[in-house]
């Protein structure tokens, strides 16, 4: 009887070692079907567009253009504004004029007028100059004449050139009466108005082009992911215009700055650091927004 239970104990105990090896075999090998799901789990992460805000600006020179200083008066008024903001300019085109001109036009014609009448006595007194001259082999009487002609000859050429003098000043001063455009281009903006004395900001800026491009301030974080060349989709920050603007990447600045364009979002940092990046915008649609310079807009730079 011992020698059976002893046999059943080692059936047993041979048993539970198989079914030991078993369940580990079950846990160390995962069936064909989990293996594919987990193989199917894994995605690629592919990299997201960067958003950066901006503004529209021409893609040529910008200058500011300012009054003239009217001796003792100081800075002349704006008499006639003859453009509004957005309007295209031609090099030389009076682009407003200052309450001098009336002033100024006076004074040249009186100065003209004066000599015209100088004119006149220098020709009168030069035939003095010679009739006396020609009578001095007469007398002492005709030789004091003379010489009394010749002064005065020399006082009225004096004054002629003292005129001459005054009037170019005055055709100088009549010059800088009107505002002059000294480039083809557009007026981006309007500083004074009709009446009102320009201050220091001048009285428009223009833009030297009608070709436009956008400047974006991208995070510093991101600048990495910016390349020259790379297409860029521009929507209107506040809808100023429709749709997209389709451009490529320009140039990119090599120095990191502050943040200059304020987002409207009151959560912006104000105080973030930023490089800037010049996007070329295609030329389909630049006429879109040429006259929308200084426009907010929101670029994504696409991966």
């Amino acid at each position: 009887m011992n020698r059976r239970w002893h046999r059943s104990r080692w059936i047993g105990l041979c048993g539970l070692v198989f079914v030991l090896i078993g369940c580990g075999g079950a846990q160390d090998t995962d069936p064909p079907g989990d293996a594919s799901a987990s193989a199917s789990s894994t995605t690629v992460v592919r990299p997201e567009a960067v958003a950066a805000l901006g503004q529209l600006e021409p893609a040529g020179d910008v200058r500011r253009l300012a009054a003239p200083t009217a001796g003792v008066a100081g800075t002349p008024r704006i008499e006639q504004l003859l453009v509004d903001e957005g309007s295209v300019i031609r090099q030389g085109q009076v682009l407003a004029r200052f309450d001098t001109k009336a002033g100024l036009e006076a004074e040249l014609a009186e100065v003209d007028a004066d000599l015209a009448s100088l004119d006149n006595e220098i020709a009168l007194q030069k035939l003095e100059v010679s009739r006396f001259s020609r009578g001095a082999e007469w007398g002492a009487v005709a030789l004091v004449q003379r010489e009394s002609s010749r002064e005065d000859l020399v006082r009225l050429e004096g004054e002629q050139a003292q005129a001459l003098a005054r009037r170019q000043g005055l055709l100088v001063d009549l010059e800088e009466s009107e505002l002059i455009s000294p480039l083809d281009g557009l007026v981006l903006e309007i500083h004074a108005r009709e009446g009102e004395r320009p201050s220091s900001d001048g009285v428009m800026d223009v833009g030297a082009s009608q070709r436009m491009q956008a400047r974006i301030e991208v995070y510093e974080s991101d600048i990495a992911q910016i390349r020259l060349d790379q297409p860029v989709q521009l929507t209107s920050e506040n809808g100023g215009f429709d749709g997209q603007l389709s451009g490529r990447v320009l140039q990119i600045s090599p120095r990191v700055q502050q943040r200059d364009v304020l987002s409207t979002d009151p959560t912006g940092d104000a105080d973030a650091r930023v490089v800037e990046v010049l996007v070329a915008l295609d030329d389909a649609d630049v006429r879109r927004v040429i006259r929308l310079a200084g426009l907010k807009v929101i670029a994504r730079f696409q991966p």
